[in-house]
């Protein structure tokens, strides 16, 4: 493969690695946590961030799902939390939608 077919992979990564040094060094400067925003520099956020930033970037979103789909396993308790009393019919139907998401994605594609 050629170094053309992996431009998208090489701009996620670009885009995640110049926010997380900015991120780190407003960090320094302000102190997140001192301003009431300890979340901000938390591991599994980071881990959102890339997911987000993967999603938007590649063509194939298969990378931002995998990701995005491990912080949500990572914080379902803030999830449901979040969700309150709704969360016991949205956690099932966002499986599913993310299931068949990922089964489309795959099983369109050619072996």
């Amino acid at each position: 493969m050629s170094a053309s077919n992996h431009k998208d992979t090489y701009q996620a990564t670009g885009v995640f690695l110049v926010l997380m040094g900015i991120l780190y060094l407003l960090d320094k400067w302000i102190g997140f946590s001192s301003h009431g925003l300890p979340w901000v520099m938390q591991k599994d956020t980071m881990l959102l961030y890339a997911a987000v930033i993967f999603l938007w970037f590649k063509s194939d979103k298969s990378v931002g799902i995998i990701l995005a789909g491990i912080w949500l396993i990572q914080n379902i308790g803030l999830v449901i939390a979040l969700l309150g009393q709704m969360s016991a019919y949205l956690l099932p139907l966002a499986l599913l939608l993310v299931g068949v998401i990922l089964y489309l994605s795959f099983a369109s594609k050619k072996i």
